[in-house]
Order: structure tokens, then C-alpha cells, then sequence
């Protein structure tokens, strides 16, 4: 059997993660000299509040490869084949500290997937491994099917200013952009697992009319596209953005996530994004 492990950068709710049987690893938040993990003992609520009122920037930290090790452990000693949907590691040492943990387990299947995704489309492959994990399907079927469908994830956000992405370090090869927006509003994708400019806009409505434009492009109707929005203190936002794509793209519901502390660490409050998958070739 194959078992699905992950962690909160994939937008996946603890309680969710619970209900999915899902093992589930939290990312570490430095914070004031103090460190929190960010599955039970800071929620984003929480995390944006203490960012609000101080003036220390917090930092990020990937799991120890100790977290990791409970699972590896015992999920080996059942025979079971391990396949760890990890977010990319050209921002996330995630990876690093799970192929770390394995070494421990030289004589176990653990695979490591870089996805070079993050946020809630992290959270759709996670959630796609399981249910393939659920039908039956090999390991090795299962990392092909993940690893092709990765290929083909889009994202697009905005964030309210870009200081946290470049304080950071995770502002990728958007870099050209500092010092010369100002009060423009850039709109911004993952590609290849780093942040990268699309287009800068006026206002943060044009911009947002702007990410519209770019999923009516791309993302196929229906629930084919799995599309997810995310947000970091923007639900109202978020919430106008999925009426106007409900209809449109013939979708009932489009699921709305809070991002986690790990991700506010680097966008700032504010941001807004979107995740959808296009047709296979």
C-alpha cells in the first residue's frame, strides 16, 4: 500500500488533514525569538496579528527531519511505500529535511516529490495522491500522475506590497521588480518553482480584473481545472473573484483557503491568488 504524507504549506486545514487520515507535517514560525509550530500552536488569525503589531520581521523554518521520522518508522515497519508531496524546494527546504529523515530508512520506499508548487494547488496534488493511493494505484503510477499533473498547475496572486517576498528572500526573478513599482500593482506566478512577474496594473482592481482575464485564458470549465482561490486576510476579495468565476466557468463551488503562517511570512497580509490546472496536451 502506499501512504501520502504532506504538510501545511499545501493549505490543507489541519482539520481536514485529520479527516483525510492524512499524515501531516506543520512548518516552524520564528517569531520574537521564539518558535511555534504552525499546525497547533499558531493559526494564520493569530500569526497576522502578531505581525501587525511588531516590528520584527518573523522567519520560517522547514520541519526538522524528526518530525518526520514517526511516520517513516512506522508506515516502513507495515511495508508500505511512502511518497512525500512536498511543496518546491527552491522555497521550502521541506524537501531537504524529508530526504534527511529517509536516509534513516535505507531499506524502506521513500520517495520525496518536488512539485515545484506551493499554496492550494499543493493541496489539490496532495489530495489527488490520496484518492489514487485509496483506488489501489502503484507508487509508481501515483508520482507519474503527480508529477504530470504538477506540470500543468497555474498560479496567479497579487500581494499588497512586495517587501516581504524580498526581505524574505522569496521573491525569485521578480527581483527587477523592486524599487521601480511604487504604487503599481504587480501580478505575480510560480513558475518553475520561484516567483516571476507577469504584469504590472494601476490599482489593485485592475489587477484583480486583470488575474480574471488571465484564468478565463487558461483554465478549462468545470472541475477539470480544480481551480482554488487563497487568501491572506483578503476574503472578501476572494470571495467577489469566485462569484465572478462560478458562473463563467460553470463551476458550483470554488473553495476559498486562508494561507497558512508559512506563507504570510513571505507575502505579507493581503495577498490573493489563484491555482487551476489546464488541459492535458
Amino acid at each position: 500500500m502506499v501512504k501520502i504524507i504532506a504538510d501545511t504549506l499545501s493549505c490543507i486545514s489541519v482539520e481536514e488533514a485529520k479527516e483525510l487520515g492524512l499524515a501531516y507535517i506543520p512548518q516552524i514560525i520564528e517569531f520574537d525569538g521564539q518558535t511555534f509550530r504552525d499546525d497547533t500552536e499558531m493559526d494564520s488569525a493569530t500569526f497576522l496579528s502578531k505581525l501587525r503589531s511588531s516590528t520584527i520581521l518573523p522567519k520560517t523554518a522547514a520541519p526538522p527531519p524528526a518530525l518526520y521520522t514517526p511516520y517513516f518508522q512506522e508506515y516502513s515497519q507495515q511495508g508500505h511505500t511512502i511518497l512525500v508531496i512536498a511543496p518546491t524546494g527552491k522555497m521550502s527546504g521541506t524537501t531537504r529535511g524529508a530526504e534527511v529523515a529517509a536516509k534513516d530508512f535505507p531499506d524502506a520506499d521513500i520517495r520525496v516529490i518536488d512539485t515545484s508548487s506551493i499554496g492550494s494547488g499543493l493541496g489539490v496534488l496532495v489530495k489527488s495522491a490520496l484518492e489514487w493511493a485509496h483506488q489501489g494505484l502503484d507508487a509508481d503510477t501515483i508520482q507519474a500522475n503527480v508529477l504530470e499533473m504538477a506540470s500543468r498547475e497555474r498560479i496567479f496572486f497579487m500581494v499588497d506590497t512586495l517587501e516581504f517576498l524580498q526581505r524574505g528572500g522569496r521573491i525569485g526573478k521578480a527581483q527587477a521588480l523592486v524599487g521601480s513599482l511604487l504604487q503599481l500593482k504587480p501580478i505575480l506566478t510560480v513558475k518553475e518553482g520561484q516567483t516571476e512577474a507577469v504584469e504590472n496594473q494601476r490599482t489593485k482592481r485592475k489587477a484583480i480584473a486583470r488575474i480574471v482575464e488571465l484564468i478565463m485564458e487558461k483554465c478549462p470549465k468545470g472541475t477539470d481545472g480544480h481551480l482554488s482561490l487563497m487568501h491572506g486576510d483578503a476574503l472578501e476579495d476572494a470571495e467577489i473573484l469566485a462569484e465572478g468565476l462560478k458562473q463563467a466557468l460553470e463551476i458550483s463551488d470554488i473553495p476559498i483557503y486562508f494561507v497558512p503562517p508559512a506563507i504570510l511570512v513571505h507575502s505579507g497580509p493581503g495577498v490573493l491568488g489563484v491555482s487551476f490546472f489546464q488541459k492535458k496536451n
